[in-house]
């Protein structure tokens, strides 16, 4: 039989006022509750209330994950550097990781994820296709040096994940496990009445074939994702644009270098050919008339050709009417990091003129060493383009992709906007925001081809072994929870996951109403329920009941002076909806129905 807990003896100071340095709202809610305290920027110390959610939270997930045959294991935080040395992410990683050393100058770091240990321990266990499909996982407390950790739980430099790795002999069972824990995902987020929307992802640094981000939508999220009419989400980085059709050429004239001083800006270069170079058609230009062209710096790591980090220049076209978008560029340089170019950058490269620079100078159809040129998909083959000549004061006009000058590659370099057409041709796109609950990946042979796993197939032929990888943000989960999970009074959590299912509360002077609540208590506690009693004699009504609201357990139990007068228990879900008066004998087991109906969802 479970105990109440007592706000006489419970472990518990609720606060009145928020926080000062929290920024979003379960941040200060869980914080005024008494479920976390903060021990330093993005680290926190669990308190019994919040350490109830956490488990509660962590059991469903085993029940799930348990359920599609995934076996529990458990490794350590601190690891050695040579696995994440084999992988190339000791360095990929950059500024990311804690990284330390021991007394004997040995290196080591807290774990951010690790791949890299499932795959060696596999690779030591077994060796033959007999052993698979085998699925391991494991809730473990997880480490990266953020920045600037912000929103408490959600983004912060220790945090709890529970990752999973699935390994099958071929890419066909490497996408059936994928889509086992796939649909393990979708019933843990249902089951915690979480909100939430499977969006196509890019792999970015785990590498692979195939990911998709799991996002609770919400206004604080970090992350964007785009909605197609069809139901299809894309995160931004991910989102491809769909290919633009040629355009012919064949009546544009000539390529012309002409004056254009002083018009180093975009807005300075339409003003300028408005007054100056009127258009044959009629209408003004305008900023997507002008091939803009950005300089960025890729950071990559050492590799087979490099014996350091180095850093390459690249030149990027896109329309004059958008402006870049880093993270969706970077992303498809990844593992290399990308930054804007530096006066030291373009100084290195004369032929790069601030203001003027234009697609002739680089790419293709410049000369051997040339800097990489590559042009967004939103520009067509055969557009023709306003754009600069390499020379202070003088820009082309006319200049055709396609006919004058070419690209390494096409890649998506812009900002999305509302009204672009999705990927899938539905229609036009829109965005929300939101924060990454979960992620799924197909890693394909990344890990194991790096760290020689490798076993016997049927025909005795040495084969490297596909690999799944599943992580679900666990502390950002019950973040997120609590996120969407509350009102002006303090937090409402789902029946599930409450520290307890029934706060009963005490109320006035009257011994016979402690005594009753007291009666109610137990009998509660014998029917199986979790209860948390507030029986401390001097503390006022109004001061017990705001800190039942702010605790959120979903239903609240009052013994007080209608119970002393009438012999009635005041029962209310926490949502201050579905308010009755029950007679004492009755009170337990209406309570426990409706318990019931909470914890299905009623």
């Amino acid at each position: 039989m479970t105990k109440a807990l007592r706000m006489s003896t419970m472990f518990l100071r609720t606060l009145r006022e928020d926080p000062a340095d929290a920024d979003v709202d379960s941040a200060k809610l869980l914080q005024r509750a008494g479920y976390i305290r903060k021990a330093a920027p993005g680290i926190w110390t669990w308190l019994p209330l919040g350490l109830s959610v956490l488990n509660k939270i962590e059991a469903i997930i085993r029940e799930e994950i348990d359920g599609i045959g995934a076996q529990e294991v458990h490794f350590p935080a601190l690891l050695p550097r040579e696995p994440y040395e084999a992988t190339h992410r000791w360095e990929e990683y950059g500024d990311n990781i804690f990284r330390l050393k021991d007394r004997h100058e040995a290196d080591y770091l807290l774990a951010p994820t690790h791949e890299e240990m499932f795959t060696l321990l596999v690779k030591d266990m077994y060796s033959s296709y007999k052993d698979l499909p085998v699925t391991l996982y494991q809730i473990q407390t997880k480490y990266r040096d953020e920045f600037r950790p912000r929103a408490g739980l959600i983004r912060g430099r220790e945090f709890i994940m529970k990752d999973a790795y699935s390994f099958t002999v071929d890419e066909e069972g490497m996408r059936q496990a994928y889509m086992d824990e796939r649909g393990a995902y979708e019933r843990i987020f249902q089951r915690l009445d979480l909100k939430y929307v499977p969006v196509f992802a890019m792999s970015g640094p785990m590498g692979g074939s195939a990911s998709e981000e799991f996002l609770a939508p919400m206004a604080i999220g970090e992350d964007t994702f785009a909605l197609a009419p069809s139901g299809k989400a894309w995160n931004v980085e991910a989102l491809h644009t769909p290919a633009v059709e040629d355009i012919d050429f064949s009546a544009t004239p000539a390529a012309t270098k002409r004056a254009t001083p002083d018009a180093a800006t975009i807005e300075a270069m339409v003003e300028y050919a408005n007054a100056n170079e009127p258009r044959t058609d009629g209408r003004d230009w305008e900023a997507a008339d002008i091939l803009k062209n950005v300089v960025v710096a890729v950071k990559h790591a050492e590799d087979d050709e490099h014996d350091e980090p180095w850093r390459e220049l690249i030149v990027v076209g896109i329309p004059g009417d958008r402006t870049v978008d880093m993270k969706r560029l970077e992303a498809q340089f990844a593992p290399a990091e990308l930054e804007e170019a530096t006066e030291d950058d373009l100084k290195a490269h004369p032929e790069l003129v601030r203001g003027y620079i234009g697609p002739m100078g680089v790419g293709p159809q410049a000369d051997e060493g040339h800097l990489r040129y590559f042009i967004d998909a939103h520009v067509a083959k055969g557009s023709a383009w306003f754009t600069g000549a390499d020379e202070q004061d003088v820009d082309y006009y006319d200049l055709v992709y396609g006919r004058d000058f070419e690209a390494d590659g096409t890649v998506e370099a812009v900002e999305v906007r509302d009204g672009d057409m999705s990927p899938d041709g539905s229609g036009p796109l829109s965005f929300e925001r939101g924060v990454e609950i979960g992620q799924v990946f197909q890693l394909g042979l990344k890990y194991s081809e790096a760290l020689g796993l490798k076993v016997l197939d049927q025909n005795g032929k040495t084969v490297p072994v596909w690999m799944g990888c599943y992580g679900i943000g666990v502390s950002r989960v019950l973040a997120c929870i609590a996120e969407t999970h509350h009102d002006e009074r303090g937090l409402a959590w789902p029946a599930n996951i409450a520290p307890a299912q029934v706060h009963v509360v005490a109320t006035g002077k009257d011994e016979a109403a402690f005594e009753a609540a007291e009666r109610l208590v137990g009998e509660l506690e014998a029917l199986g329920l979790e209860v948390i009693y507030d029986d401390r004699k001097k503390v006022s009504p109004g001061v017990k009941f705001k800190d039942a609201e702010l605790l959120g357990v979903p239903v609240i139990a009052v013994a007080g002076r209608d119970t002393v007068n009438n012999g009635t228990i005041e029962v209310r879900d926490r949502n201050g909806e579905n308010k009755e008066a029950i007679g004492q004998d009755g009170a337990a087991q209406a309570i426990a129905d409706r318990v019931t109906r909470l914890m299905r969802g009623e």
